[in-house]
């Protein structure tokens, strides 16, 4: 007779996530996971498959609690600019006041695993193809509305964002001055006038 599930996995995950966030991959230990999560090492595998698995998981679950917070911002009805601007900004400020220094742990992957790990390669860019889609989408709108000057190019434009926003993560992560990200996204949005 099979044994029960003693842990609700759901919950295992989001537990998970908050670790490998704070201290990422290569630092997570599976006796740390263990410890974390209170599940045994054999709940973890029988559930995840690997440390890994629960890694990629855990990556999947940060893109549903982040995304569509961003496409509803991007996307909702009337001028697009503002818009935008606001998500720049936000993520500035998010980056400026990160007491935690988490950074985003999309970023954060990115960074430590992307290089050699194809898995995590493909998940970092599907979540950047799919901010700048919605960028690219947002800024669109703006040009049609005539809010974003019709010789500026959106995709451009939502590359550069992105790429922005990203470095705002990874200085927000690492740095000291929070003069220095906010200074880079008014700059940036300066483009857009």
């Amino acid at each position: 007779m099979a044994r029960t599930r003693e842990f609700d996995p759901d919950a295992a995950l989001q537990s998970a996530l908050e670790l490998f966030w704070r201290r990422g991959y290569e630092a997570t230990s599976m006796a740390d996971l263990v410890e974390h999560l209170g599940i045994a090492r054999a709940g973890i595998y029988g559930t995840f498959g690997s440390k890994h698995g629960l890694y990629v998981k855990a990556l999947e679950r940060y893109g549903e609690l982040c995304d569509p917070a961003l496409m509803e911002e991007l996307s909702q009805p009337g001028p697009a600019l503002p818009s935008v601007r606001a998500v720049v900004t936000r993520f500035a400020e998010e980056s400026a006041c990160d007491d935690l220094r988490r950074g985003c742990f999309i970023t954060n992957t990115a960074v430590e695993l992307a290089p050699h790990d194809q898995v995590a390669a493909r998940r970092v860019e599907a979540s950047w193809d799919w901010l700048e889609t919605a960028l690219t989408s947002a800024l669109t709108r703006a040009r049609a509305q005539g809010t974003l000057p019709a010789g500026r190019d959106p995709r451009a434009l939502a590359r550069l964002l992105l790429v922005l926003m990203q470095g705002m993560r990874v200085v927000g992560k690492a740095g000291q001055d929070p003069a220095r990200v906010r200074d880079a996204a008014a700059q940036a949005l300066s483009l857009l006038d």
